[in-house]
């Protein structure tokens, strides 16, 4: 929990839960904090969520998603006598407006390590700190993270091999049930209209060819079943065959852990709880806990966490040395986002994620890969990487995103490896060692459209 500062605004009539990255009723640390004051203190609790017309590229695939859970979210909290606002604009005109104007005694909000979210909770915690005679305090409790990222480590983690033994020894301690949402006995909905949803999505300036996905529901109880099925059907091969992209035993949960719709802490403690599998839940575990987490720390103590400037000293040398090499393809921006490469795997990789809004983890791996190899420099790749990511995936935008790209094209959380052209350094993948990890065949032939044949034009080789 950070506390910008604490004095609560005794003067005031009611507790606010901003709710932003973690956008669930049930499991959340934030509204359960944000609860306990306004039990102590007998006065109500509203939440409010501030819908920005648009966000870092995402689409209406995001938006859509995002917006169907929060509708869930809604009507969670008005059955336990908790109003939920749902304000659209600028944050930090809008959640200091609504907090001066129900006269808050506190702000609660969750907590996100990106410099846009970081940026509101400033922006907003200093526009209080100026109201009222004491100022409305703003509190911030990592919700999404089972050891807070400032607890699990106070500085910049080299690798998952060194954050790894400050999170497992902290879990004992945080591990825990998070305990039931309360209904709200000082609550009223009075004066809280329903939300039109479909209004609120209709006003976003999005794009909107970027389709919904209809394989995966969004919403807390939708998580939940995946959770459920995931435990029951496909952790026993989880972890002998996660990195296999034919065969379909992955959680698919990240979109869920993305919204925050479900809490990670109360999925790894079902998990374990099971008792099943005891490889393949640490596996798991491993995961969601260590890797995500990790990504959580790069992106809060690193400012330059998606550009080149954020990869280790070793990583931008060895690329800077072979910024002139002769690359064997070289591709625009708009031949990759439409699969239109010599390479039938990278372009079915591609199209799954176009269609599903979701690329197999191994693959996604190979595809930043690359984008690297095939374009004109490594700040190029990594630009395109992330564009590509966050316009399709379902969980772009994601702290795990933009390490997957760092780590893939910069070396982040990865150490060097043989040297060789145009890569430096950096960890090499390619088409042969696919081959030998899985069917690669009967991957490029799910996605139909990916064994289509380029035309030599389409190829911009690097003229000599």
């Amino acid at each position: 929990m950070t506390h910008m500062h604490t004095q609560l605004n005794m003067n005031g009539s009611c507790v606010v839960l901003w709710m932003s990255r973690d956008q669930r009723a049930e499991d959340n640390h934030a509204l359960q904090y944000a609860q306990g004051i306004s039990t102590r203190f007998k006065v109500p609790l509203k939440v409010v969520f501030n819908l920005v017309p648009t966000f870092l590229g995402a689409t209406v695939r995001q938006f859509g998603f995002m917006l169907k859970g929060l509708q869930e979210v809604e009507s969670m909290l008005r059955s336990h006598h908790i109003p939920f606002h749902l304000l659209m604009g600028d944050p930090l005109d809008n959640v200091s407006e609504f907090a001066v104007a129900v006269n808050a005694m506190i702000v609660v909000t969750d907590f996100s390590p990106l410099r846009v979210p970081l940026d509101w909770v400033k922006g907003v915690s200093s526009r209080l700190d100026a109201v009222t005679a004491v100022g409305i305090p703003l509190v911030q409790v990592d919700a999404h993270n089972i050891v807070p990222c400032w607890v699990a480590s106070n500085k910049l983690e080299y690798s998952a091999r060194t954050i790894r033994s400050k999170i497992q020894t902290k879990l004992q301690e945080y591990l825990v049930d998070i305990g039931p949402l309360l209904s709200n006995a000082a609550g009223s909905l009075e004066g809280c209209e329903p939300i039109d949803w479909t209004g609120a999505l209709d006003s976003l300036t999005i794009d909107r060819t970027v389709k919904e996905v209809d394989w995966i529901r969004p919403g807390y109880e939708a998580g939940w079943a995946a959770v459920r099925s995931f435990a029951a059907d496909r952790l026993k091969v989880y972890g002998d065959q996660r990195n296999d992209p034919n065969r379909r035993v992955l959680s698919d949960l990240s979109p869920y852990f993305h919204f925050g719709q479900i809490s990670v802490q109360a999925v790894v403690l079902h998990m374990k709880r099971l008792k099943l599998y005891p490889s393949s839940t640490d596996t798991f575990v491993e995961e969601a806990v260590v890797r995500r987490e990790l990504a959580d720390n790069f992106c809060f103590y690193n400012a330059h966490y998606d550009s080149l400037d954020g990869c280790p000293d070793w990583a931008r040398t060895s690329l800077g040395l072979h910024r002139a090499d002769r690359r064997p393809y070289v591709y625009t921006t708009d031949q990759l986002e439409n699969a239109r490469t010599h390479d039938p795997l990278w372009n079915a990789a591609q199209i799954q994620m176009l269609q599903e809004g979701k690329m197999h983890g191994f693959l996604r791996m190979y595809w930043a890969k690359k984008i690297l190899e095939w374009t004109d420099s490594p700040e190029e790749a990594l630009s395109v990487a992330i564009y590509l990511n966050d316009k399709y995936e379902l969980d772009g935008r994601d702290p795990s995103g933009y390490v997957g790209c760092m780590w893939s094209i910069g070396g982040v959380h990865d150490q060097g490896w043989a040297e060789r052209p145009v890569f430096g350094k950096i960890r090499y993948m390619n088409y042969e060692g696919c081959k030998r990890k899985f069917d690669v065949k009967a991957f490029e032939a799910r996605y139909g459209g990916a064994s289509r044949t380029v035309l030599e034009e389409d190829q911009q080789k690097r003229r000599s």
